[in-house]
């Protein structure tokens, strides 16, 4: 039985959608993350003081935002990690908090040396498009364990890449399975030696965002993205599902703003995935020879395309060959046809792309796009056919995208104010901006677009917001102003003291059990009501009035001191006492009857 390319269990999402709490689980059930450490996005327009100041109340501490992107790593204490998530991510300050996942690829190496035959060459009409492009001049990120530099039939085909793990250059392969991703993709073919890649001229870029176990978290995955997009790279592979994670979300919509795509593996547990799909990465599903669903990939709405994944023949560390299987072999198979596409016609939009890969696709399963298969099996030489090249190739894109502010819709504010902005573009918006009276708030990358104003920083009077959004070729799109009144109106100290008044008892001399009635009233708010006998507190309440017992039959008889006092919400405090005469009861012996006295 096949493993999974990674486990992970998606768990913890906040009502609001503000939060993902993702997961692996290992066969032992023990989930799995970074320990001391999650990964923050404040909203866009909250002030830096007010984002430290509420990851301190939580004992949390940002180490800063990472490289291009405003998603911070926070250290929390450790065990703390979820909990401290899930309570930033209800946060409206916050737009996402998730727990830094550690994800694991494990796909397994069929013993016979011949099987499958590169049958997935055939099954994705790979000659036809090798006629048309080679995927010349395009540098595919391989975003995994590293790559094996000296392997007969990668030497050559590699630049310089990245260890993001161990933060240096020696990006060489620690576990194996970036050697195989590596040669599905653009292993040296037609030499007369190993294996033929998809996209034979393409250059890989190895990233290694893993372990030495083959394990990698959200933040390394993140950082590679943004170093492969600041260095050349125009397709990413992350053999690992990360299409849930608002992070790598971030991340690959940064790649996609250097013209990028980014394409990942939808995991081999046989499971339905619950995820929201995205624009920002091509998921791929994996099929077997008889161009159907394997029984071990996963499937779902987030599921964009599918791709040969079973008993696919690639290089091994080491110098080897193999044949392997997983979601993690159908991820690369489309990132290189990308690069066939990208080489093709190099001014191809990543919306454009992605278009062209899945309207291109050979449609399975029920007819439409449909939860197994997506869009249908990547069809190479269709592909490479639809991207044009030797024409002038597609329209430019001058359309801007349309914007409007859905909130405030006017009337007056105070206080932290969240604005919230719609957009949307005939591709796809990159970004959307804020600006109050001309001045930046923020920007928001992904949708719903939210931005944290804080009013106390503008003078009370009148406010236009105005939003602009921007699509991957930079059109503007800007909506209709909307004004608003600031009234932050100063304010007023309270320096009032509540009033106490003691109801009950009335009377100068009580004995027995006695009830004792307390009512109090503020100005503003009342916080605490207290009863006291001879200073000793007897009973309290947050109440407005107070009622309790005292039993005079445990005090000795004669004057004693009922004192109440009150608090308001600003800690103004008043009391008020009464003195009462404690007296002997007349039955039932004991109590309050004096000692001594008299002969029998």
């Amino acid at each position: 039985m096949l493993k999974s390319c990674f486990r992970v269990l998606l768990s913890g999402l906040v009502a609001s959608g503000l939060l993902v709490s993702s997961h692996t689980v290992l066969a032992t059930g023990k989930p799995q993350w970074v320990t001391g450490q999650i990964l923050v996005k404040p909203a866009a327009g909250t002030r830096h003081a007010d984002f430290s100041a509420l990851l301190e109340r939580m004992g949390a501490r940002s180490r800063g935002p990472m490289h291009g992107l405003d998603v911070h790593i926070v250290s929390v204490p450790p065990q703390a990690e979820e909990a401290v998530a899930r309570a930033l991510g209800r946060n409206p300050a916050i737009e996402f908090a998730e727990v830094d996942a550690l994800l694991e690829h494990d796909a397994t190496t069929a013993d016979d040396t011949y099987y499958g035959n590169a049958w997935h060459l055939n099954t994705m009409n790979a000659s036809q498009a090798w006629d048309l492009s080679l995927g010349d001049g395009v540098v595919v990120a391989v975003l995994d364990t590293g790559v094996d530099p000296d392997h007969p039939d990668l030497q050559g085909q590699l630049v310089a890449g990245r260890n993001i793990y161990d933060g240096n250059d020696d990006s060489s392969d620690v576990y194996g399975h970036g050697t195989r991703v590596a040669g599905v993709i653009a292993a040296a073919s037609n030499n007369g030696i190993g294996v033929t890649s998809l996209a034979w001229n393409a250059r890989i870029m190895p990233v290694r965002i893993s372990q030495p176990n083959g394990w990698a978290s959200f933040s390394t995955i993140a950082n590679g993205l943004t170093w492969a997009a600041d260095n050349g790279a125009r397709v990413a592979n992350i053999s690992y599902y990360v299409s849930d994670s608002y992070t790598a979300i971030n991340a690959a919509n940064y790649f996609r703003g250097k013209g990028g795509v980014v394409v990942s593996s939808a995991g081999n547990n046989g499971s339905q995935l619950t995820g929201t799909p995205t624009d920002a990465i091509i998921t791929v599903s994996a099929t077997n020879s008889g161009d159907s669903l394997t029984s071990w990939s996963n499937y779902g709405d987030i599921v964009d395309v599918a791709a040969p994944g079973a008993g696919i023949w690639s290089t091994s560390n080491g110098g080897g060959y193999g044949a392997v299987s997983g979601t993690s072999f159908s991820s690369p198979a489309t990132a290189a046809v990308v690069a066939l596409v990208m080489a093709r016609n190099p001014s191809l939009t990543p919306a454009q792309v992605d278009s062209i890969i899945t309207s291109s696709s050979t449609d399975l399963g029920t007819p439409g796009q449909d939860i197994y298969f997506g869009h249908g099996r990547v069809d190479a030489a269709a592909a490479v056919a639809a991207a044009g090249g030797s024409d002038p190739g597609p329209v430019p894109d001058t359309q801007p995208p349309a914007t409007s502010i859905t909130g405030p819709s006017g009337g007056t504010v105070s206080g932290t104010v969240t604005v919230s902005v719609a957009a949307s573009d005939d591709t796809e918006v990159t970004r959307v901006e804020l600006s109050i009276d001309g001045t930046p708030v923020g920007s928001d990358s992904s949708a719903p677009y939210t931005f944290n104003w804080d009013t106390t920083a503008h003078a009370n009077g009148s406010a236009q917001l105005v939003a602009r959004a921007y699509d991957a070729a930079d059109n503007e799109g800007v909506s209709l102003p909307v004004t608003v009144t600031v009234d932050n109106a100063p304010a007023v100290e309270d320096t009032t003291p509540p009033s106490v008044n003691i109801l009950n008892p009335n009377a100068t001399q009580v004995s027995g059990t006695v009830q004792i009635s307390i009512e109090a009233s503020d100005n503003v708010a009342i916080a605490s009501v207290k009863c006291y006998v001879d200073d000793k507190l007897i009973a309290s309440t947050t109440s407005t009035t107070l009622n309790c017992s005292w039993n005079t039959r445990k005090v000795a008889t004669g004057l004693h001191t009922i004192r109440a006092t009150a608090e308001d919400t600003s800690g103004n405090r008043s009391s008020r006492e009464t003195q009462v005469e404690v007296v002997a009861t007349t039955k039932g012996g004991g109590g309050n009857k004096r000692k001594g006295g008299g002969k029998k």
